[in-house]
């Protein structure tokens, strides 16, 4: 880009050059005034030329040094009138690339310099208070120009900046998305098919356990087995549908359904006492639809827990509450699941928890005093 980082590029170039051909200009009008100039010494005009033609090629590395540069051409400036040229562009550099600070100490030199050399040249070129002020006047508009080109880099930096970040956020915003729709499947998974595939365990270990089942009997498990594992393909298929189907379309279960899941825990040999004060499971209330799924779910994965830890505990399923304050759902089952599963991961109870705080209710779980475990969720029931 520049000397600083290693190279020009071709606008610098094209800019170097100009500055470079101007200053030169500048140098050479200079010049040829010097030369008019009565009693004039040889070696004064050429030693004013050589200091111009030195600024000259010194604004090649206006970009790398631009403060000292810009010094040392004010400070020739005092006593050489073809260093002029060079030292207003290596202050319009200054302004460019340096701070507000430099920019203005070196402006004020600068006027200082050029005011002393023009006023105390024996040949004034106009009166001394107009040359002045056409100083001042072209030194505050080459600080301005420089200024408003520095002003101009800084915007387009921060604006590609600015681009950058809300890249890098963008694309962190959909990674997170991912990520929650992954854990989102993986919870409809892990509780759709821990449930299904429990009762075929259930069923699978009741028939290789008892091995003088009749005909009939080894018959009506077999065809149990068959129902729920072409249900637990089933429901696969409607998780699945989570990643395809729109949000209205997807085949979500109800509050309703947890009658369901209670026969299902029955057949399966699971004694299941349901106490509902509020009659949302037959219908009742006006309990939404998030909250409904939720109650499920939870009811769901404490029966697949009873029947993968403790198969002959009894459940007692209580659910109280009323529309505009809360609802509760309490599971609770004679023996402790977790003497019986001391290896269990709890990612099933894990992921109700966050189903319960996306709906801004809570979960409590542990054993109880009489030996056994309960799940507790608090849920919000607005009217």
């Amino acid at each position: 880009m520049s000397d600083a980082t290693g190279g020009r590029t071709t606008r610098d170039w094209v800019v170097d050059t100009v500055l470079f051909l101007l200053a030169a200009s500048v140098g050479v009008i200079a010049a040829f005034r010097r030369v008019n100039l009565p009693d004039a010494p040889v070696w004064v005009l050429y030693a004013d030329w050589a200091m111009g033609a030195l600024g000259c090629v010194a604004l090649w590395w206006r970009r790398r040094f631009p403060v000292v540069l810009a010094t040392v051409l004010i400070a020739a400036s005092v006593f050489s009138e073809a260093a002029s040229g060079p030292a207003v562009f290596a202050l319009f550099t200054v302004a460019v690339h340096g701070s507000t600070r430099a920019t203005a100490v070196l402006c004020a030199a600068s006027v200082v310099a050029l005011s002393a050399y023009q006023l105390l040249r024996p040949e004034p070129m106009a009166p001394p208070l107009m040359v002045f002020t056409a100083i001042v006047l072209g030194h505050i508009a080459v600080v301005a120009w420089g200024m408003s080109v520095r002003s101009r880099r800084e915007l387009v930096a921060s604006l590609r900046e600015r681009a950058a970040a809300a890249e890098v956020e963008a694309r962190l915003r959909a990674e997170r998305s991912q990520h929650e729709a992954r854990e989102a499947l993986a919870r409809e998974m892990h509780d759709v098919l821990g449930h299904r595939l429990s009762l075929v365990s259930v069923h699978a270990g009741a028939l290789s356990y008892y091995r003088e089942a009749s005909a009939d009997e080894v018959a009506r498990v077999a065809e149990v087995l068959r129902e729920n594992a072409h249900r637990a393909l089933q429901d696969l298929r409607e998780v699945i549908g989570v990643l395809r189907a729109p949000v209205g379309e997807l085949p979500l279960p109800v509050v309703e359904d947890v009658l369901e899941l209670i026969d299902e825990a029955t057949q399966a040999g699971t004694a299941v006492d349901l106490r509902d004060e509020t009659g949302v499971t037959t219908g009742g209330g006006t309990l939404p639809a998030t909250q409904g799924r939720t109650l499920y779910r939870v009811v769901q994965e404490s029966l697949t827990n009873v029947r993968k830890h403790a198969p002959d505990a009894a459940v007692v399923v209580h659910i109280t509450g009323q529309p505009g304050e809360h609802l509760i759902a309490e599971i609770v089952n004679t023996r402790s699941t977790q003497a019986q599963s001391p290896g269990s991961s709890g990612e099933g109870l894990r992921g109700l928890a966050e189903r319960a705080r996306l709906v801004a209710g809570r979960l409590d779980y542990g054993p109880t005093a009489s030996g056994g475990w309960r799940v507790r969720m608090w849920l919000p029931w607005p009217t």
